[in-house]
């Protein structure tokens, strides 16, 4: 394989960040009048969709606590709808359902969502909540839930479908992609210390620009570019010292394969995206044993794409074995690729406690790769900034596949217009204390 020895613009990683990002960057050259003046390379060490967005569950929502990553994911969804057939994306709506410990968190969603012109429902109350539940699902019998917020954007993607159709919108515009080549280092000019060329086990390649869009490899292209190990976050007047950079999560998903219809609605249709969060008592849908009496959440969604339900619960920390998972975190020998027995056992038994046609379907769980490791940053929301004059860093903490629009925002700010949408994500929020809101979600993202 022959690798250029020079591009303008070298773009890491392969999938969705790195491709949105060469597309939208070619669109604006041409737009500019300067098509094929300046060239794009994508790399990737496997292949396009190898890593977390090959197997994201595809959701997309605009549901979150904090007003930034709000108006950022409704930029998204606006990028998500301007070709729904290359990005095979299914607007069918997102349900946050939730217990009474976040009414008021909820509440201020909606609010928000209103008035930047967000379309949704905001259902307030326990009856009216199992009376909305049930205009929808007959079935419904999830206990405890006060409120239900229901986006009538947002829904899913079917992740492969989107990341091709982005990588043939790109290749369309002069892009160039080419998987097989490991990132190995970085050279650096020796006055302003700007990348001047990355390394690969192919060759070098000369850049004017680096763009890295690694997923769950961030860490190691953060460390490969000498940038800090740990941070200084400054909240509420208090100064916490060297709170490492990167921490790990798996990510906790699987499907069951039960024919996708059997979640259709009252009325014959594909329901939205649905998300549970509940305060009551999870109890086995196989031996009636409690499973937990704290706070849980899960997400489903039929899916033809996993061909089946498809969907997932809060993930967990990753404790051990932190070097193994960092060299290679969808690795076919890493053990946190695979979820674990208790995983099955808690989804299935929350399917069956919020609708009774799930009751008894633990045994056609599927056992198949969808999760994997996340990498979250200190408050474990996105870092988006350049870095070493010429390094623009898409640190996702995975919040990752639904934000297909970032690539478009890092584009502009690569062609000169920085983003107001941006700014809240920039790496100098830690020292100056300009931190995002923490909900009372039992999800780290929110």
């Amino acid at each position: 394989m022959a690798i250029p020895s020079h591009v303008d613009y070298l773009i890491v990683g392969a999938g969705i960040h790195g491709l949105s990002t060469a597309y939208h960057l070619a669109a604006d050259l041409k737009a500019r009048g300067q098509a094929g003046s300046k060239s794009i390379l994508v790399v990737d060490k496997t292949a396009i969709g190898a890593g977390a967005s090959g197997i994201a569950c595809g959701v997309v929502r605009n549901n979150y606590f904090q007003p930034a990553m709000r108006e950022l994911m409704a930029q998204c969804v606006e990028v998500w709808e301007s070709d729904m057939e290359a990005y095979s994306y299914h607007p069918v709506g997102y349900m946050q359902i939730s217990p009474d410990s976040m009414f008021e968190d909820v509440a201020s969603i909606a609010e928000q969502q209103r008035q930047i012109g967000y379309e949704s429902v905001f259902v307030d109350g326990e009856k009216a909540s199992m009376e909305y539940m049930k205009g929808l699902f007959h079935d419904w019998q999830a206990k405890g839930i006060t409120s239900v917020l229901h986006e009538k954007k947002g829904g899913y993607a079917n992740n492969t479908r989107s990341l091709y159709g982005l990588a043939g919108k790109a290749e369309a515009l002069g892009v160039r992609i080419l998987t097989g080549v490991t990132v190995t280092g970085f050279r650096y000019d020796s006055g302003t210390g700007a990348v001047s060329a990355a390394a690969t086990d192919k060759g070098e390649i000369a850049c004017e620009q680096l763009v890295v869009a690694a997923g769950p490899w961030a860490k190691t292209v953060w460390d490969m570019l000498d940038l800090p190990a740990s941070v200084d976050i400054r909240s509420n007047g208090t100064v916490h010292r060297d709170v490492p950079m990167w921490v790990y999560w798996s990510l906790q998903e699987g499907t069951l394969g039960v024919d996708p219809a059997m979640q259709k609605t009252n009325d014959g249709n594909f329901p939205p995206v649905i998300h549970v969060d509940s305060d009551q008592p999870l109890y086995s849908d196989v031996d009636g044993s409690l499973i937990t009496d704290r706070m849980w959440g899960i997400y489903y969604k039929p899916d033809f794409h996993f061909n089946g339900v498809q969907g997932g619960a809060a993930p967990y920390k990753v404790e051990t074995d932190p070097d193994r998972v960092q060299v290679d975190p969808y690795g076919v020998d890493s053990p946190d690729f695979v979820v674990g027995d208790d995983f099955v056992h808690m989804w299935t038994s929350a399917l069956a406690h919020c609708q009774k046609r799930f009751e008894g379907q633990i045994p056609k769980y599927r056992d198949e790769p969808s999760g994997g490791i996340g990498a979250f940053t200190p408050d474990s929301f996105p870092v988006f900034d350049t870095f070493r004059e010429n390094c623009y860093f898409i640190a996702d903490s995975n919040h990752g596949y639904k934000m297909i629009g970032v690539g478009k925002l890092v584009a502009e700010e690569l062609t000169g217009s920085e983003s107001e949408l941006m700014k809240p994500f920039r790496f100098s929020r830690y020292a100056e204390g300009r931190l995002h809101p923490v909900s009372n979600s039992p999800f780290p993202w929110s």
